[in-house]
């Protein structure tokens, strides 16, 4: 087989995506923005817990207090959960005849780049709450008047996963799928 022969069309990565079903681009859209936003706050939740259960045998009056750092890197997962529902919404039965359309490959590139943005910023924001959980809980024990400051910081920290959760569905906006009439 000649070099020549697979330079061509047939085999360049464009033809490769335009290929690719875009129920598939959309169903790994909504599995990453599930997916990593559950690990963002798995990691979150390690970290804080962690810190909290070591900074408790110091002082075991911190433990319900800074379960609130538990909580917000919980929500992060709740975010994704909610974003992959509104993401799953945004799937329409399309003709055969127009499952490559422009149209139903952007609604399949839209749909997978607001998830993988959903995913991420909450994976980012999961670290993000669970370092300052961390921080929390360990400057709680030594001195009790750090706690609320450092919840405010906490709750900045937090926003940072509404950020994605907002662009991902002004993102999702984008996928509309042709009509059935052909």
């Amino acid at each position: 087989m000649s070099g020549a022969s697979m330079v061509g069309d047939s085999s360049s990565w464009s033809t490769a995506l335009v290929k690719i079903s875009p129920y598939t681009f959309s169903a790994v859209g909504i599995a990453i923005a599930i997916g990593v936003s559950v690990l963002g706050a798995a990691w979150g939740i390690y970290i804080t817990g962690s810190s909290l259960i070591g900074a408790a045998i110091k002082a075991p009056r911190i433990t319900s207090k800074n379960l609130i750092s538990v909580i917000f890197c919980e929500a992060v997962a709740i975010y994704g959960v909610i974003v992959a529902i509104i993401l799953q919404t945004k799937l329409e039965s399309v003709p055969a005849s127009q499952i490559n359309a422009p149209e139903s490959l952007r609604a399949g590139y839209a749909i997978f780049a607001s998830g993988i943005i959903v995913g991420f910023a909450n994976l980012v924001c999961g670290l993000c709450v669970g370092i300052i959980g961390s921080s929390c809980a360990l400057s709680d024990a030594q001195n009790s008047s750090l706690f609320v400051k450092i919840l405010v910081i906490e709750i900045f920290g937090s926003a940072l996963g509404l950020f994605g959760v907002i662009v991902g569905i002004i993102m999702s906006a984008q996928a509309s799928w042709p009509s059935k009439s052909v």
